[in-house]
């Protein structure tokens, strides 16, 4: 046997760490195809959830040419499970958004997929329990859910300020799984 010298000990802690690094890298990358994300303290299947907008009244997620939400959305939507094009609510105080609704694919779809509401709409998402754990994530960090798996599970945010919201669930974003909320001042 060769005695271990410094140099062998620290390429053994390198592979080791090398190793570790691609478990949890490939583990990490695997969560959202096997529908078994790791959970974080205080994530749970709680009855709902509240998404709050900053008191700014200035929206950071407006997306894409203001003057045309709908090309917005289209171009967003092109490869989204369950759109039919956008659902008016304008003038409704509140709508609700069913999450893992039947699809194409399976439950893998929001509906309606695309909403246009009034400035003071309150969304609510509503999960179905279909298609394992879902979440309600905008593109640009303006509301997130918890993953949730059971049938009580809400999510709900105010559309205070107009604009066009781009949403999609973390582990079915590839499938197709996304959707929009264009708040409507006109």
């Amino acid at each position: 046997m060769v005695p271990n010298t410094p140099l062998d000990s620290d390429a053994a802690t390198t592979r080791r760490r090398v190793l570790a690094l691609a478990a949890a890298t490939g583990g990490a990358s695997l969560a959202g195809c096997l529908d078994e994300t790791p959970s974080t303290a205080g994530d749970s299947d709680e009855a709902s959830d509240s998404g709050e907008s900053d008191d700014s009244g200035e929206s950071s997620s407006t997306t894409g040419d203001a003057a045309d939400p709908e090309a917005t959305v289209e171009e967003w939507m092109s490869d989204g499970l369950g759109y039919d094009g956008v659902v008016d609510e304008t003038g409704t105080g509140r709508v609700t958004v069913r999450v893992g609704a039947d699809s194409a694919s399976g439950p893998y779809a929001y509906d309606p997929a695309a909403v246009r509401v009034s400035p003071g709409t309150v969304v609510v998402w509503k999960w179905t329990g279909a298609g394992g754990r879902h979440n309600v994530v905008e593109r640009d960090g303006e509301f997130e859910s918890r993953l949730y798996s059971s049938g009580d599970a809400t999510f709900e945010y105010t559309a205070d300020a107009p604009g066009t919201y781009l949403y999609f669930c973390t582990p079915h974003r590839g499938m197709g799984m996304k959707g929009a909320v264009v708040v409507d001042d006109s």
